[in-house]
């Protein structure tokens, strides 16, 4: 007589498990999510900067609420949630010192310098300039496969952010020089930070990286910008809403973020795959302002869309990302102990 009792109470544990591999997200997948989420909101706080530059206040007194905030916020995150992610060997301390210190602090000032001057569309196009560099930088001294299909998406990607901020409109040529060539430099730093935070991740977790970036950055902004200005420049509560509100989910979240995402796709893919952000920033100015898309910009947005969906057609992990590269680290050094 055979007993299928036991395979009856089976049957809901496979079912389970079923579904638990149908849902299952792999890494690469989870690095575009990362990214692209990451983009939607960068292209929030923009809008939001603007408004405050507006309002008189410089960006040099945002940046170093952004990055003062930042660094307070995360270092309170993770000494409650995952305090071992604060340590760092000391002969790393000049590493951060770069990342955060000078790269980060140079990010934050062109970035915010040049939406002060030109259109927040325009800056955003100047800044992502930045894959270029990057995908050029890693594919000649990284190794990373120069693929057809990577090169198609970059071409892709570059041409639907170029459409989507209307870079084929005459009048947002018309700029001041000092704009175009803040937004030139922010790419410059934009790529070069990316690249040496990717370099970072192959030894620290990346919110490790983000921490330090943030507070390296603060330290900076309080010795070349008046020390603590925002303690006495009496800004309004509309006006600290607006700041914070760019911390969090300016700052914060999207660093993060994007960090995350290259963690698993390196950062030729992650910086290709942000060109979301001018998307999103379109959608954004639709839903909230009213501001229509011509046919020109719709289809660069499909182009974007059209860059992430190729570059997901890849193989499923590259061997030299960060987090594949700091597991086989760890397996080394305890497969040595053992």
């Amino acid at each position: 007589m055979v007993s299928v009792r036991g395979d009856k109470c089976k049957i809901p544990q496979l079912r389970w498990e079923l579904l638990r591999n149908m849902i299952k997200i792999s890494n690469n997948s989870k690095g575009y999510l990362y990214v692209m989420a990451a983009a939607v909101l960068w292209a929030s706080s923009g809008t939001m900067g603007k408004a405050l530059f507006q309002e008189g206040i410089t960006p040099s007194d945002l940046v170093q609420v952004r990055v003062t905030f930042g660094a307070l916020i995360l270092a309170g995150w993770l000494a409650l949630t995952r305090p071992a992610l604060l340590k760092i060997r000391a002969r790393d301390l000049g590493l951060f010192v770069l990342i955060g210190g000078v790269i980060m602090a140079m990010v934050q000032l062109t970035y915010f310098y040049t939406i002060s001057q030109i259109q927040v569309m325009a800056a955003i196009l100047l800044q992502y300039l930045a894959p270029i560099l990057v995908a050029a930088f890693s594919m000649i001294f990284w190794g990373e496969p120069c693929t057809r299909g990577k090169i198609l998406a970059l071409v892709l990607a570059l041409l639907g952010c170029y459409l989507v901020v209307g870079g084929y409109n005459m009048e947002l040529l018309a700029m001041n020089r000092k704009g175009l060539l803040a937004g030139v430099v922010a790419a410059v730093f934009f790529a070069i930070y990316a690249l040496v935070g990717e370099w970072a991740m192959r030894r620290y977790e990346p919110w490790t990286v983000v921490f330090y970036a943030f507070l390296m950055a603060a330290v900076t902004w309080h010795i070349i910008h008046p020390p603590f200005k925002y303690l006495y420049a009496h800004y309004g509560v509309a006006q600290w809403t607006k700041m914070l509100y760019i911390v969090v989910f300016g700052t914060i979240a999207p660093f993060g973020l994007y960090f995350l995402g290259i963690n698993y796709i390196r950062s030729t893919r992650a910086m290709i795959t942000a060109t979301l952000e001018p998307i999103s920033a379109g959608i954004i100015a639709f839903l909230f302002l009213g501001e229509i898309l011509e046919p020109l910009q719709l289809s660069g947005a499909v182009c974007v869309i059209a860059a992430i969906i190729l570059l997901q057609l890849g193989r499923e992990e590259d061997s030299l990302s960060p987090a594949v590269m700091r597991s086989a680290k760890t397996q080394s050094r305890t497969g040595s102990i053992s």
